[in-house]
This record gives structure tokens, sequence and C-alpha cells, in this order.
């Protein structure tokens, strides 16, 4: 239509005619009643020869018997000259047989435009693509502690998997995903984590878990149900515990990981309960009464074995709930902390469900569910199911763990 480079202004002019008309119609009445209005130095068609006028762009739609549209025509004369080709533009009156009315609707000055998409531009270079200048300590001592922790990782065994630089020494190991998930946890103090490396588990790992005790932390997602399946057909895990759902264990924060090594389940609890596994076939699992803490160098407190503290009063654990109900014939409602935001009876659970909100986080009940009740359960959202036993399930929700109190 005309080109940035050369041009100084852009003509806009509007069009109504009273008839059909086409552009070639449009086009001629253009050239045809400017001819010679003003003078040889304006006239239209030797402007366009040389250059100083671009070519006229007509853009019209035809509606009920009537033409309307729009006019570009681009020039690189002076603004006096511009001015005066547009005005003489007005005096079109006809197009082809049709009575017609043109108007110039604005001179854009295509310079302006263009210094203002430049200024534009430069405002985004200078918000978001300059390197940050200034210099944060904090971010500078991270930095260099995240090269002695990569520095730190260890190669295990013939298959060299990734491994916490206190693996062979330590009593218990956590079995993550990969050497990110790895990297991750010594970022937080945590240096007796080892990679599976995907589904083929490598035999150096299942050496590892003959030896110690073994607790499996891995991705929230399909994937991480799928290496778990196979851990638990193949190598002697001691505990279970959770990522947050659809979260990896890379993304996990210092208080994530804390709060899933502390909440781990014994293997028994979760066995039966894995989509498509058993307890038949499995190697026979330690005894849990005197286990270790699998977190190294983070020997905790008395009150942080029995939970977090919350308004002076120490909560539970997964598991004391679990122990708490047994036998009771009720069911506790549990928040993201295992707090007991509801506790009702066990034969009314179907009817506390209705009301429940989205700051529950699982249910503890000390009776048997069935597929209609885990249909149910699975409506809700929630992260967990702890009950007596599970009875009739052929379908199962993916995002629910299915936890049985022993």
């Amino acid at each position: 239509m005309y080109s940035p480079e050369t041009t100084k202004y852009l003509i806009h002019l509007t069009l109504q005619t009273e008839g059909v008309v086409d552009k070639p119609d449009v086009v001629g009445a253009i050239f045809g009643q400017t001819e010679g209005l003003l003078g040889e130095d304006l006239d239209l068609r030797d402007l366009q020869r040389t250059g100083r006028v671009g070519r006229i762009d007509v853009q019209i739609t035809t509606r009920r018997g009537e033409t309307k549209g729009e006019i570009l025509i681009s020039s690189s004369l002076d603004r006096a000259e511009t001015a005066l080709l547009a005005s003489s533009l007005e005096t079109i009156d006809r197009v082809g047989p049709c009575t017609a009315r043109m108007k110039v609707d604005r001179i854009e000055d295509i310079r302006v435009t263009k210094r203002r998409r430049i200024v534009e531009r430069a405002k985004e270079l200078l918000l978001e693509d300059f390197d940050e200048g200034t210099i944060n300590s904090d971010d500078l001592l991270d930095e260099v502690r995240e090269v002695i922790r990569i520095e730190k990782l260890e190669l295990l065994g013939e298959e060299k998997v990734h491994a916490g630089p206190n693996v062979m020494a330590s009593d218990a190991i956590i079995l993550v995903e990969g050497r990110a998930d790895v990297i991750n946890l010594l970022r937080y103090g945590i240096k007796n984590a080892v990679a599976v490396e995907g589904t083929n588990v490598p035999p150096i790992i299942i050496d590892l878990c003959s030896q110690k005790t073994a607790t499996t932390l891995l991705d929230g997602d399909r994937g991480g149900e799928l290496i778990l399946r196979e851990l638990l057909q193949i190598a002697e895990i001691d505990f279970v515990a959770y990522c947050p759902r659809g979260k990896s264990v890379e993304e996990m924060s210092r208080k994530e990981i804390v709060k899933a090594l502390r909440n781990k389940v014994p293997v028994e609890v979760v066995a039966d309960h894995i989509p498509g596994e058993g307890t038949a076939g499995q190697p026979p699992a330690r005894t849990t009464a005197g286990t270790r803490e699998v977190l190294e160098d983070e020997r905790p407190s008395q009150q942080q074995k029995t939970g977090k503290e919350v308004g002076g009063k120490a909560l539970p654990t997964l598991g004391e709930h679990m122990a708490d109900v047994r036998d009771r014939r009720i069911a506790r409602f549990l928040s993201s902390d295992y707090g007991v935001l509801l506790e009702s009876n066990a034969t009314d659970l179907e009817g506390a469900l209705q009301p429940l909100g989205s700051d529950v986080e699982g249910v503890v009940v000390d009776r048997v569910v069935d597929q209609k009740l885990l249909d149910q359960i699975g409506g809700k959202n929630l992260e967990f199911v702890a009950a007596r036993d599970f009875k009739g399930i052929v379908k199962r929700p993916l995002s629910i763990r299915l936890i049985k109190i022993g």
C-alpha cells in the first residue's frame, strides 16, 4: 500500500455513493476529477509516477444499493502540499454514474506513529529485556551454594545413579525420581536422597533398600505412581511419603518436604491399594517399631514427632488420627495440617460429606468403604481416605490416596 521508509503522511478519506460502484470506478474518478485542478506541479498522475504519492488503496462495501468505504493515499510531499492534495479530493462529487461524497477523515503523520511505536517498544525493552543490574547478596550466596550442592552429588554403582553425599553412610534413605529431586533435597540439608532414574529401577537401588530403611518420595502424578508400583514389586520399601497432588519433588518447598516426610505411612498401609498391586509376592517389610527418621541432619524434637503446634497445642499426625479413630465407629475430617475440622458418627459419613468445604484435606473413618461411598468422596476433591477396609472397589479415583487403617 505504501512504503514506510519514504512515506511522511497517510491521507484517510471516507467515501459514500448513492449507488453500486467498484474500485476501478473510484480510482478513475479520483484521477479524472482532479486532473489539472492544482496545476502541473501537483498533478496526481505525475506525483504518483515520480513516487511522491503512493498508490491509491480503496476498500469499499456495498449494501442496500449504497457503497461506503475508506480510501488511503500515502504522500511524501510536505505538509502544505499534502493538505492541498487532500482537500482537492473532497471536490469529487460523482463516481461512475452515481452521486458521491468524499471527505478527509484525517491526515496521519507516519513519522509520529513510528516514533510512538519506537517509544512503546523502548519501554518494553527497558522493563523486560535488560539484565538486572542490581546486586542481591542473597542471590549471589544461593548461586554459590547451589554449585557446592551439585558438586556434592555422588554417582553410585555401575548405573551411576545420582545420590546425596550421606546415602552410603546413613541407615535410612529417601527414594526420589531424578537428579533435580536430589538437588532440591540437598538445598534443604537432606543429604540421604537417591534417584531411582525412571521405572527401570537399577540393581543398586534394590540393594540399598535391602540394607537400609527406605522411604519413597515421588512426584504426585501418574509417573510417580508407576514408579511406586514397580518399587513395591521388586524392592523392600518401608515407608511411603506423598508429594502434593500435581506437584513434583523438585518444586517442593522446605515446608512441604518436611510435612511429607513427617507424615509418611508404613508401606503395609498402602500396598493393597496401589492400582494393580497387592501384598502378594511383595518382599517382607521390616518392623516399623523404632524406625529412624529419614531426614538426615534434622533430628526432630518430641513436639515435632507428634505434629505441628497451633495455638500452643500440638496437632496429631495422620498415623495418630488413624490409631485414635480405630474401633470407635467415628469419622474425622482433617485439614491440610491434620487438624480436626469435623467429627461425626461413621455410619453418618454420607450425610457429613454434603456440606464439606474446600478446606478439607481428607477423612479418617472407622468403617468399610465401598464403591458407592468412594464415588461420593471422589466428588469432594479430597487428597486421601483412611478407612478400616475397602470392599468392592473396581474404579479407584487416581487423585485420592486410599489408606487402610491397620
